[in-house]
Order: structure tokens, then C-alpha cells, then sequence
């Protein structure tokens, strides 16, 4: 190359920051060495440059530095990337090639230094008509160069997507109202999954961008505090309830259906169902339950003896095995019970409406009858489907009131109290196993926490004891006829001996110890003795609105009193026992641990006070690491004792710190004198 030629160079790691000059342009000086170039710029600065980092030569003419502003500014005319595609509709029938002369001659019809540079300019630059060969550009064909334009408009699309939502992410940020794009979504949603699953979420990658372009950190707790923060998330979202597959909404599919149940109910397949309504129904659960699924009531006889019955609502009246509402209950397999509200097994407009035994209105029912004899044994019981008619919607304090006062009118519900004792204390003589432990609920409602420690009240046992007797005379039917029925059962405890629990001190601190020998409870197909109820056979039967397994035992039981094929074989009923079991077991663990987050939060803001704890157990009595119960709110904490400690001491404790989120507590003693002062 001869000294004054202008070139086109990129140096190493040159990525055209110059905005305003993409191009890098210099004209040459004097060779450096066998192989290099000293080039000068237009600013006067010196470059090294081998042969492969020139990239054009402007032939022809002899330049200066200072020229290289005016040639830059004397080609801006020519470079309009659209007449690129004119040249291309000319060349591509024939797929002939084209040098930079070339294709100055085409657009320009002329063939100078600085228009055949334009003419390279646009053709290096270009992303959709040509390509590059050697020296020479070949046209694209017409599939290719239609691809790359829709290539290149999707990703336009994408930038002003992405451009978008951060403009709306930063006026949300900002306390704005946000109306959020259809296109928004997959990045929220990315947000959402990083948050909950970390670094096992799929697909992290809009999630990583979203936190980098906004500056913060890139983890799963900035991924949530940014959800919170643009007020799409509460700062106590159920995370747990995020990472599990368990449904929060109804498809419209289901909701349409349930609606057209309501609307245009089925034809009744048990139309001879047993009127009972002219009996007195009792509905006994607690004020906030909307899914009343029983009811109990007594029929006094003529020949002196009284027959018990428990009533059940009846879904299967709305539901038909295999239809798309039996599907949905049996993907949920149970309602989901969380201290900020239910996640029902069935649409609410249903469970809460036709199917529950509502106060005042017929309703269809399963209804079982019993008659004890004078131990409290079955003497004869049967299985209808019935009409009722709900008398009372009572709670377990209107039951308890209305028994101890000894309510004159209310004759009905002392008998069913009478029988309910005589039942526990019959079950107990079979073997039963009562474990008394406090339990309590918890209640969320405009972000206040409520804690109730339930008592162990006759009305509970009442209810508690017909819904075993129901059981029991579900699991009877079953095997006296052969039936496939989840059938409960609970293999023996070997339980500690009378003197190992004589030296625990009565109370929950024995019970505790009882409890730690109780296997979990199985279900199949034949029954089985179920230890801790002291029943040969159980069934449940009590909950089909709200527990699949429930629901499935009337499917088969209404079917064969109807004198019709069951509808589920053993096999098939095996199988769908296995498959709800896993799915229930889940939503156990979902209801135990937002139970305990909200118990730890509860704790959170009542940090200052002091409370009473009865030590259960050791749970590593190697590490002064215990279980208590905070009596006040029947919640069971593991706390690591500073002292020598014994199973059953009462102490006075404080929270020390916590973390809801993390599932940290850590408890510390409190002194007797400043534990006065503090309840005091």
C-alpha cells in the first residue's frame, strides 16, 4: 500500500463504542516491520495494524488525516440500507454475485473510491439480502431472506417488550398503577419460579436479566422482595404452597360444569331416597366452616329404644364416577385447610351450596342408623339415602352451653351426648387409645393472626365419636358384602410400659410419649383392625365434600344399594387409594408448614412476651436440645436449654430470635422474678 492510503481498520476487542463513526478509518503512513502498517486516524493518533485487521481499501486516491471527516461526510448520502434491496430483487433470479464496484455501479452508476466504499459499507453492514464469499457478496435466496426478516422483527419485538416491561416494572417500583402486558408474563412468572425454587428453577434466565437490569442482587430472596415490592406478592407469601403441585383455581371447564349442575341439576338416581326430614338435624362445626358435610340427629322409637343417625351430604347426588368434577376432586384428592383461607376439593359455588347440609333447607344425604345396645356396641344399624332438613347450624360453644345448661327443648342432643359417652367408653374397653394433646388453630384475616387453643369440650367428643360410629358402620357394610372400600386401619403400637409411664407426669408430657409410638395409619382395599380407634373395621364416610377417599367409599356404597355394578373394581380402587394417598400427604405437609410459619410469625410480633413451656421430651438430650408446648397456644417448639433440664419441668421463655421465612425460632429462659414482671 502506498503512503496516503485511506483504510477501513477494527483493532483488537473493538467493538464500534464510536456511536456516531462505527466504522474505524485511518490513512496509511509507512510499513512497520515485514508485515504491519503504521496508520493515522483522524485525531492524529498513530496505529499498529497487521494486514488481517484491514478490512477495506479505498483505492485509487491519496488521502491526509484531515480528509477523512469530509469523505466520511460525503458518502452519508448514499448509505440507505433500503436500496440494498432493489440491487438484491435485480441479482437474485439469477443468483449472481456482486463486488463492491459492482455494486456501486448498480446503485450509484458510478464507480469511485468513495462510492464503491459506500457500496461495501452497505453491504457489510447488511443482515438480510447478501453474503459474504471471499470478496464478493452473493444474494440470499427469497425463503432465507424472508426468515431473517422475521427473525429480526421478533427480536425487535422482544426489545421493545423487554423495554416496556422495564419502564412498567420501575412505575410500579415507584407506587404507580401498573396494567400489565400479556408479554409481561413469562418474565413475572420466571420471577415467580426463581423465588420459590432458586437455583432449581427452570428457565432462570429472564429472572437473572430483570434483577441485573434493575441493579439488585441475583438470588432467589431479591427475586421475592422485588414481586413484593411491586405489590403482585404479600411479604407472607405461601411459598409452600408455590413449590407444591396442589391447584388454587378451577379450570373454566369445571366451574361451567358445576354451575350447570346447580342450574340443571341430574336426574336423582336414588329417588327413593327416605324422608327424614321431619327429624331434628343438629350441623355442630366450627363459626367459619362452609362446607357442612354432617349432621347428627336421634329417632326416639316406639319400642323404647332410640336409633342414632349420622348424617353425610351426598356429592355423589352432583357428581358422576369419571365425569370432569370427579376427575378435578380426585386430582385435589382433599380441601386444603390454610389459616388464610380453604382451597376446596370442589368448586365453592358447589361445596358450599347443594352439597352441604345447610341450615333450613332439603337436602339429600347419606344417612347412616344405628342402634347401641347398652354398652355401646352396634346392635343394628342401615345405610340410606335420605332427604333431611338441617334443624340447627350449631358451634362446638353453642353445644357446650346448650349441655350444660340442660336445655329443655333441645331433649335430642342430650341423647346423642349420652350415646356418644357410652360409645367412647365401649371403645376404650376394645382397646382404643386416647391421646389428649393440646391442639389449636390458627387465623388469618387482614393480616391478624388469631391462635385458639381448642379444648378437649364434650361437644368435640360428640361429634368426634358419631363420625367413628359412621365409620364403623361404613367399614361393617363393606366387608359383610364384599365391597372394594378404603378401608382404614392402624397396626398395634408397642407402647411403654405402665411403669415407664407412671414416672412421666400425667398430662400432655405422657401423652406424648404414647403418641411417639403410634404408627401411621394404612388404608386398603380389605379391612383391617385400626388400634388406636379400637375397631376391627373403619371406613371413613364423613367428608366426601372435602376428602376424596371419602368420596369414593360412597360411590361404591350408594352403588350397591342401588342393587348396581360398583363402579371402581378392587384393582382400580387399589390404585386410586395409592394415587390420592401421595397427593394428600403433600397437602399435609402444606397445612403443617404454613401452620408453622404462621405460629413463627405470631411469635415474631409478640417477641416481648413471656410464656409458659412444659418440656414434652428430648429430642437430643446429647445437645440440651428439647420439645416444648407453649401452653398458652398449643404450639410445640424445639428449643436448646442453657441448664440441666427435666422431661416435664414447666419453664418461663422468651423468643430469643426468628425468622418465619427460614423457619428459625431460638428460644432463651427467662428468669422466675423477670418472668412475674413481664406477665405481670
Amino acid at each position: 500500500m502506498e503512503k496516503g492510503t485511506l483504510v477501513e481498520f477494527r483493532l483488537q476487542g473493538d467493538n464500534s463504542s464510536d456511536k456516531l463513526r462505527p466504522r474505524r478509518l485511518a490513512v496509511v503512513d509507512r510499513p512497520e516491520g515485514k508485515k504491519h502498517w503504521v496508520v493515522i486516524d483522524e485525531r492524529g493518533q498513530h496505529h499498529v495494524l497487521h494486514p488481517r485487521q484491514i478490512s477495506y481499501i479505498v483505492a485509487g486516491e491519496t488521502y491526509k488525516p484531515k480528509d477523512i471527516e469530509g469523505f466520511w461526510q460525503s458518502i452519508q448520502p448514499y448509505l440507505d440500507p433500503s436500496s440494498l434491496e432493489v440491487a438484491w430483487e435485480l441479482l437474485v433470479e439469477d443468483s449472481e454475485s456482486v463486488d463492491p464496484a459492482g455494486m456501486a455501479m448498480l446503485l450509484f452508476s458510478e464507480q469511485s473510491p468513495s462510492l464503491c466504499y459506500a457500496a461495501y459499507y452497505l453491504l457489510s453492514e447488511d443482515k438480510f439480502y447478501f453474503k459474504q464469499k471471499g470478496d464478493r457478496y452473493e444474494p440470499r435466496s427469497m425463503a432465507q431472506v424472508a426468515e431473517l426478516k422475521h427473525q429480526s422483527d421478533v427480536e425487535a419485538q422482544r426489545v421493545q417488550e423487554w423495554q416496556g416491561f422495564l419502564e412498567r416494572v420501575q412505575a410500579g417500583l415507584a407506587g404507580e398503577s401498573v396494567e400489565w402486558q400479556s408479554s409481561d408474563r413469562p418474565r413475572l412468572e420466571a420471577l415467580e419460579r426463581y423465588a420459590v425454587f432458586a437455583e432449581e428453577a427452570n428457565h432462570r434466565a429472564p429472572a437473572l436479566e430483570t434483577l441485573t437490569a434493575l441493579g439488585r442482587q441475583d438470588t432467589a430472596q431479591s427475586a421475592f422482595q422485588l414481586l413484593v415490592d411491586l405489590q403482585l406478592w404479600s411479604h407472607h407469601e405461601n411459598l409452600v404452597l408455590r413449590r407444591s403441585q396442589i391447584p388454587t383455581q378451577f379450570s373454566n371447564k369445571v366451574i361451567e360444569m358445576a354451575q350447570g349442575r346447580i342450574s340443571s341439576p341430574p336426574p336423582d338416581r336414588d329417588a327413593n331416597r327416605i324422608d327424614l326430614t321431619h327429624l331434628k338435624l343438629y350441623t355442630i362445626d366450627d363459626e367459619s366452616t362452609r362446607e357442612i358435610d354432617d349432621g347428627v340427629g336421634i329417632e326416639f322409637l316406639e319400642n323404647g329404644k332410640q336409633r342414632l343417625w349420622i348424617h353425610i351430604a351426598d356429592p355423589t347426588r352432583w357428581v358422576s364416577p369419571g365425569d370432569e368434577l370427579d376427575l378435578e376432586a380426585r386430582r385435589r384428592c382433599t380441601t386444603v385447610y390454610l389459616p388464610t383461607g380453604m382451597i376446596p376439593m370442589f368448586p365453592t359455588e358447589l361445596a358450599t351450596g347443594p352439597m352441604s347440609l345447610n341450615q333450613g333447607k332439603v337436602c339429600t344425604a347419606l344417612s347412616f342408623g344405628v342402634i347401641l345396645d347398652e354398652a355401646g356396641s352396634i346392635e343394628a344399624y342401615e345405610i340410606r339415602p335420605s332427604l333431611v332438613k338441617p334443624t340447627y347450624r350449631l358451634t362446638y360453644e353453642d353445644v357446650d352451653e346448650m349441655l350444660e345448661l340442660g336445655v329443655q327443648a333441645e331433649p335430642e342432643l342430650e341423647a346423642i351426648a349420652f350415646w356418644a359417652k357410652r360409645r367412647s367408653a365401649w371403645r376404650q374397653a376394645q382397646g382404643a387409645i386416647s391421646i389428649h394433646m393440646p391442639e389449636s388453630t390458627i387465623k388469618v384475616c387482614d393480616d391478624e393472626i388469631v391462635i385458639e387453643v381448642l379444648d378437649d369440650s364434650l361437644s368435640r367428643m360428640l361429634v368426634a365419636e358419631m363420625m367413628i360410629l359412621a365409620g364403623e358402620v361404613a367399614g361393617r357394610y363393606g366387608e359383610a358384602h364384599n365391597i372394594a372400600l378404603p378401608f382404614r386401619g392402624q397396626p398395634q403400637p408397642e407402647l411403654p410400659s405402665d411403669e415407664e409411664l407412671l414416672q412421666l407426669p400425667a398430662g400432655p408430657v405422657r401423652d406424648c410419649a404414647i403418641r411417639r409410638c403410634m404408627p401411621r395409619s394404612e388404608i386398603s382395599t380389605t379391612p383391617f383392625r385400626h388400634a388406636s380407634l379400637g375397631l376391627d373395621s373403619y371406613t371413613q364416610v364423613t367428608s366426601p365434600i372435602r376428602r376424596y377417599t371419602d368420596l369414593l367409599a360412597h360411590f361404591q356404597i350408594k352403588a350397591h344399594l342401588r342393587g348396581e355394578p360398583l363402579p371402581f373394581s378392587t384393582n382400580t380402587t387399589q390404585e386410586l387409594i395409592q394415587s390420592v394417598s401421595s397427593t394428600a400427604y403433600e397437602a399435609i405437609l402444606v397445612e403443617r408448614q404454613t401452620n408453622r410459619y404462621w405460629g413463627l410469625e405470631y411469635l415474631r410480633r409478640h417477641a416481648d412476651v413471656v410464656w409458659q413451656a412444659l418440656v414434652l421430651r428430648w429430642l437430643r438430650e446429647h445437645e440440651n436440645l428439647g420439645l416444648v408446648l407453649l401452653e398458652d397456644l398449643g404450639l410445640e417448639m424445639a428449643m436448646r436449654f442453657a441448664r440441666p433440664i427435666e422431661v416435664g419441668d414447666r419453664l418461663h421463655i422468651k423468643v430469643a430470635y426468628v425468622d418465619p421465612r427460614q423457619d428459625i425460632i431460638q428460644f432463651t429462659e427467662v428468669t422466675p422474678s423477670t418472668a412475674e414482671m413481664a406477665i405481670g
